[in-house]
């Protein structure tokens, strides 16, 4: 048998694990729980194991489970698709899902049985449906999947659900994302009208990748732009953004699975699906990098004034998604990918080595009462140090690689995107050591009684982390440079059958080798003068004050949220009260109480026919016969 054919077991595991978890979850133990759901997690990673080899040889299969829609020529399978993408991905979300499950077994062991079963339960379901999103054959399946994460985010994020303000997070991301739903939704309509399918590509050649010859530019245009708009809800791009650091209202794990492995990836791994199209539109292209470029620099420079640890490690994910769509913006859809790869190693590793520090400072987050931790969570701190240089992008950890090649593109594009992500890189270097140097260096500033219970945390949190470290600092080599001539670009050759259509009509080029040498050169120069900078001045002298001055505007966000507020959210409440008010209680309900009334009266006056004298019913009679006749005598002339 075609191991391939296997390639339903992939979501089948994780979805049997909620399943099970959810609807025993009064029943089972904690351990069970935990095994449930950290099992089936392994188990499809295992399987994504085993297809990556079969994909790897160059074999490729759709699966088609079952006919989903049939209508008139309209048919759209339920169909399952592993190639070189689709693999990648898998090992992507299956590999850091396990040990983010593996993680939270240790560090939700204080829940109640039924809430920790709750708990696995969603993860569980969070990784079905990104497992979805990625194996579906055509723009429905993954619309499944896209919705399901949009779902399991509301979940998880609302997971202490007693909360008011995480109430009101979870609100925030699922209605943000269900704005860029609906540019995807009719980006869909707009293929089915105009190809009649939305399966990627079929043996016949009847799939949109296909066929996309007989869309015309404003076709191509205006579908690349909805998708980007979808796309920019889910992986949480400017003006769709402010969901995601509010996304920190759920468990810390939960953080880094939206962040690192599954739901802000979807957008990337969309638009890398569909690079054809992407190809084939410019205008969308140069929007893509603009939008890209924008949010990478404008969550760079909010981060550089927050003190939660979590709130900064989101607003550096929200950043590096930009980085990701500036390289699909410029053509460097490999490098994005391989961007989606590293982050998701450095990223994963950066929040949970933040949990782990919150899980040792008794759920402290605020990093102005931390400092000197290093000496009492010693795996925590190198661990965390080994995140830092990765996502720095400092040689050789993996943060490197794939930040070079976007830049690389960028500058062969245009030079002014490469100085501008080259400052925004610089940003990241220095936030991230500001985090670092206050968090791990200097003196304790917490409590006596904080102090006093500092403690590593256990084996089954620091496993994944070490684990997550090492990838970090290794992974980057799966696609170093040609310039550098230490072991090629793997994963560029790897991903060759999936943009080799976009490579033949628009091949991106990069600099020549000793500009490219140039290049890396600013750019790590730049970052190693930030993460000097400050790891000497938050080490001897972090901010402890609340911010003021341009410090405050950055640590409120630019204000964003209050913008929106004023903007959005109170219009939308006063047009609400008015309809409620005025058109609700004045107009619509006048029109159903006037009908009710009509009908009561109508109805007693037709009573007084009723009056019980023979003479008026025989009279009634003959006048009906008579008008009978009268009108079939006309009707016939």
């Amino acid at each position: 048998m075609n191991v391939l054919q296997l390639v339903w077991l992939v979501p089948f595991f994780p979805l049997v694990g909620f399943l099970i978890n959810g609807l025993l979850r009064k029943q089972l133990s904690k351990p069970l729980i935990s095994i449930i759901g950290s099992g089936m997690v392994l188990a499809s990673f295992l399987v994504s194991v085993l297809l990556f080899t079969e994909v790897k040889n160059g074999n490729t299969h759709v699966a088609n489970l079952f006919d989903f829609i049939s209508y008139g020529s309209l048919s759209i399978p339920f169909a399952f698709q592993i190639d070189q993408l689709s693999s990648l991905f898998l090992l992507i979300i299956t590999g850091i899902g396990f040990l983010i499950h593996v993680y939270s077994a240790a560090y939700m062991h204080e829940e109640r049985e039924e809430h920790y079963g709750r708990y696995f339960a969603y993860l569980n379901l969070f990784v079905f449906s990104m497992l979805l999103l990625v194996l579906g054959a055509n723009y429905v399946i993954m619309f499944i999947g896209w919705e399901g994460v949009g779902l399991c985010s509301y979940l998880l994020i609302g997971y202490w659900f007693k909360n008011t303000e995480y109430n009101n997070a979870a609100k925030k991301a699922f209605i943000m994302n269900r704005i860029g739903d609906l540019g995807f939704l009719i980006a869909i309509f707009w293929l089915i009208a105009k190809l009649g399918t939305v399966t990627y590509t079929t043996a016949e050649g009847t799939g949109v990748f296909d066929l996309f010859t007989k869309l015309t530019p404003v076709d191509i245009t205006g579908i690349t732009i909805l998708l980007f708009v979808g796309a920019c809800g889910k992986s949480a791009q400017i003006p769709l953004y402010t969901w995601l650091p509010d996304a920190m209202a759920g468990p810390t794990p939960v953080s880094a699975l939206i962040h690192a492995a599954t739901m802000v990836t979807a957008g990337i791994y969309m638009i890398a699906r569909s690079n054809i199209l992407y190809t084939l539109a410019p205008t969308t292209q140069s929007l893509v990098a603009a939008i890209g470029l924008a949010t990478a620099l404008f969550a760079a420079t909010i981060a550089i004034k927050q003190n939660d640890i979590k709130k900064v490690l989101a607003y550096s994910t929200v950043s590096q998604l930009g980085y990701m769509f500036l390289g699909l913006g410029v053509g460097a859809y490999t490098g994005a990918v391989f961007h989606v790869m590293t982050h998701a190693f450095f990223k994963a590793l950066l929040f949970l080595g933040a949990g782990s520090v919150i899980h040792a400072m008794h759920h402290e987050q605020d990093i102005r009462k931390m400092g000197g931790l290093s000496k009492k969570l010693p795996i925590t701190h190198a661990t965390f140090l080994i995140g830092c240089i990765a996502i720095a992008g400092i040689p050789p950890f993996s943060g490197f690689f794939s930040k070079d090649e976007i830049l690389a593109f960028a500058y062969a594009k245009d030079p002014i995107y490469f100085y501008l992500g080259v400052a925004g890189a610089m940003m990241t270097a220095f936030y991230m050591f500001r985090l670092y140097a206050t968090t791990f260096r200097g003196s304790f500033r917490g409590t006596e009684e904080q102090k006093h219970h500092l403690h590593e945390s256990p084996a089954a949190m620091t496993i994944p982390l070490i684990v997550l470290a090492i990838l970090a600092a290794a992974g980057g080599f799966l696609g170093t440079p040609e310039v550098l001539n230490i072991g090629g670009h793997k994963l560029e050759h790897f991903l060759e059958p999936i943009f080799a259509k976009s490579n033949e009509i628009k091949m991106a080029a990069l600099p020549e080798h000793h500009t490219e040498i140039n290049l890396m050169m600013i750019s790590v120069g730049l970052a190693l003068i930030a993460v000097i900078f400050a790891w000497f001045r938050y080490s001897k002298k972090p901010e402890v004050h609340e911010p003021a001055g341009f410090g405050k505007v950055l640590a409120d966000k630019w204000y964003i949220d209050e913008l929106y507020g004023y903007a959005v959210v109170k219009p939308m409440n006063w047009l609400a009260k008015f309809l409620n008010n005025i058109f609700e209680r004045r107009i619509i309900d006048w029109i159903v109480n006037g009908v009710g009334r009509a009908v009561s009266y109508s109805s007693r006056q037709v009573r007084l026919l009723q009056s019980g004298l023979v003479g008026n019913y025989v009279l009634l009679m003959v006048l009906s016969m008579l008008a009978l006749f009268v009108v079939t005598f006309f009707l016939k002339k």
